[in-house]
């Protein structure tokens, strides 16, 4: 081979020439897939960081605002211009459709299980953190859809951020309503969950 390589005038290459196969190339293994993998992986973790961090923080407000304040005078906390009142909101946010809340609920479930599917191909970490924000607040109210009264998956959910003039919400909604408007200017941008730009 060698004796064949000094007659056509082809140099061999030497080992350390830099002229081995590159990763990538044939004999060598798919890089660009692997960092891609590698990128997908840490942005479905801040997905489900934000999503967990949200969902803490709603059930933890709950928690506490129903033992320290339901059927209590409401706390003032900018005069009467923002108050904490508890009420239970069986319908959607805001308190909208109080006579759908097995709908909701469905609606709530499908909404996870959409994310869950957009994720397998999420390398937006904008993207990221929208959607775990969605699911966030979208587990928070299921929760209190499936565990509080008046029984399973017709549970009233617990809000107590009353604006003056205003219906009254808890941080999940405020999550899922900051996701929305995320995703809305993602897409006015043309960013895609998969990371890619498009122009229309």
């Amino acid at each position: 081979m060698a004796e064949a390589e000094r007659i056509t005038g082809t140099p061999e290459p030497e080992p350390g020439s830099g002229t081995d196969p590159a990763p990538g190339a044939e004999g060598g293994g798919p890089a660009e897939p692997e960092q891609g993998a590698g990128r997908g992986k840490r942005r479905i973790a801040a997905l489900l960081l934000v999503a967990f961090l949200v969902y803490l923080l709603d059930l933890g407000s709950k928690l506490l605002v129903v033992e320290k304040l339901e059927h209590h005078e409401p706390i003032e906390v900018i005069g009467t211009l923002l108050q904490f009142s508890v009420i239970r909101n069986r319908g959607a946010a805001f308190g909208i459709g109080e006579a759908l809340t097995i709908f909701l609920t469905i609606i709530a479930a499908a909404v996870i299980v959409v994310i869950a599917r957009i994720a397998r191909k999420l390398y937006s970490l904008p993207w990221a953190l929208a959607l775990g924000l969605l699911l966030g607040g979208a587990f928070g109210n299921l929760t209190d859809r499936i565990f509080r009264s008046p029984g399973i998956f017709e549970g009233a959910v617990v809000d107590f951020i009353a604006p003056a003039h205003f219906a009254v919400f808890n941080l999940a909604d405020s999550a899922i309503v900051c996701g929305g408007i995320l995703i809305v200017i993602l897409s006015f941008r043309g960013l895609d969950p998969d990371g890619t730009v498009h122009k229309d």
